[in-house]
């Protein structure tokens, strides 16, 4: 039975191990509740799955350590376990989905882990580390359904309530839910009038779908930038804390993810991956009765691909009305395109890229059509520029 006492044990145990760290306010994110943020994006490994990770292998006898451990993650558990395993002089073995970002895997193996590729998603690394268990006779590791992870991740509420006593809420992303368990079972029990609220990406509500319906289900597929919490099913043990002691679960997209990392970049310059990411886009997006609350969002990791934040960014621009594409039916005569270019410079707007085309079959043969991609502020911008052309007459596809 996971304890408040083994979730002490094990914030004794990581005191020289983790960092503690820190809790900031971001009053730049939302206007209508007092928003802290609890940075495990800037925890050694780049997330807070290292707690857990060590906690659990501080716990193993002599025997299993030296027969080593295997585990499977998408990324940030790998790293946590590679890190605790070198540390206590442990062989270990991780198994990743080969669609694992390249950063994840060569962090991995920086720590000293042998890494094995499998073909699929999480669920597929999950199985071939379950035949390695069996085969080679390691010491499985999971990464959220086991009571020395979730206590190990019940360290962060403790270090929260020390950090804010009077907090009246914490927002937390959940995958398989090891996290939230931690986090909700130990807030629960010292605090228990504090709000726990999950969220999940929309690409893969596992715990979402599982709570809802009274019992675990299993996704057929799931698809998010938020790779850390793409989970097709939660653990036994997970799904059971988090139908007792958390309060509400809910979904945010990926453009709304993408919208919280471009926010949390420039407001706050704070990097997070997808998953790390998903509490404030819960928040940003009034996902949760949050309003005049004192609510903490919990970054649960920064090890984002940099080789898709171009991508984030640009998708997480359109999302908060920071860039805009137009369509304009145009005749096709000399000025049309100064006039267009000078209304948009007059509202203080900006062409990033400008496609011009003559007009398609079946369409008036004297006409074009401008497609423009613009810099704005946010969608008031938008409206405005767009009424400033129509007004003008031009027409907006």
């Amino acid at each position: 039975m996971l304890t408040i006492d083994n979730v002490y044990r094990a914030n004794y145990a990581l005191k020289s191990v983790i960092r503690k760290t820190d809790i900031i306010r971001a009053p730049k994110l939302s206007s209508c509740t007092e928003l802290y943020l609890k940075t495990e994006n800037l925890q050694i490994t780049g997330s807070f799955k290292v707690r857990g990770a060590y906690y659990k292998m501080s716990n193993l006898s002599e025997a299993e350590k030296a027969k080593g451990v295997v585990a499977c993650s998408a990324g940030n558990h790998a790293q946590g376990v590679a890190l605790a395993a070198q540390k206590n002089g442990i062989k270990s073995v991780i198994c990743l989905p080969d669609g694992a970002p390249i950063s994840k895997i060569e962090a991995t193996k920086s720590y000293g882990a042998e890494v094995c590729l499998v073909e699929g998603v999480y669920d597929d690394a999950y199985k071939k580390a379950l035949e390695l268990r069996d085969t080679e006779g390691y010491t499985f590791i999971h990464p959220f359904n086991d009571e020395d992870v979730i206590a190990g991740q019940g360290t962060i509420a403790l270090e929260l309530i020390e950090q804010l006593p009077d907090m009246d809420a914490v927002i937390v992303p959940i995958g398989g839910g090891g996290l939230i368990s931690g986090i909700a079972y130990t807030i629960k029990t010292l605090k228990p009038q504090v709000k726990v609220y999950g969220v999940q990406a929309a690409g893969a509500p596992s715990m979402y779908k599982s709570v809802k319906d009274g019992k675990i289900e299993e996704l057929s597929a799931v698809s998010t930038i938020a790779d850390g919490i793409a989970v097709k099913k939660p653990g036994d043990l997970t799904y059971e804390i988090c139908s007792k002691y958390v309060d509400e679960i809910v979904t945010v997209t990926d453009d709304e993810i993408s919208a919280a990392i471009l926010a949390l970049m420039e407001k706050h310059k704070l990097v997070t991956e997808g998953a790390g990411a998903a509490a404030v886009a819960a928040a940003m997006f009034g996902k949760l009765d949050i309003d005049n609350k004192k609510t903490v969002c919990l970054l649960s990791g920064g090890n984002i691909d940099v080789t898709i934040l171009s991508r984030v960014i640009k998708r997480g621009l359109l999302m908060s009305g920071r860039t805009c594409q137009l369509m304009i039916e145009l005749a096709d005569k000399p000025g049309q395109l100064k006039n267009v270019s000078r209304i948009i410079a007059d509202l203080g707007g900006n062409v990033i890229s400008v496609h011009h085309e003559r007009a398609n079959e079946g369409s008036d043969v004297t006409g074009c059509y401008l497609r423009i991609m613009l810099e704005t502020r946010n969608y008031d911008h938008i409206t405005e520029i767009k009424k400033g052309l129509t007004d003008f007459g031009f027409k907006l596809l």
